[in-house]
């Protein structure tokens, strides 16, 4: 599970970007609003939809969306 962040000034393309908590882009606190928990970017991203316009997934954190859980049988 990571934690996702948005942030509360538009970019110069008019677009707020939505960062996991590990973004070496992250805004400073003060230029950022918690979105919460979730297993993936695409996850947060559909709940700020929902509040608000012109959101992005952050381009440094685009290349790690989902998070998958692997499984393996232990041997014994």
């Amino acid at each position: 599970m990571k934690f996702f962040y948005i942030s509360s000034k538009a970019n110069d393309d008019n677009q707020f970007l939505l960062h996991n908590r590990d973004c070496p882009d992250l805004p400073s606190k003060y230029e950022r609003d918690y979105v919460g928990p979730f297993n993936s970017a695409s996850e947060a991203l559909r709940l700020v939809l929902t509040k608000k316009e012109n959101i992005k997934i952050c381009p440094m954190c685009d290349c790690n969306r989902e998070v998958y859980i692997i499984s393996q049988k232990h041997e014994l």
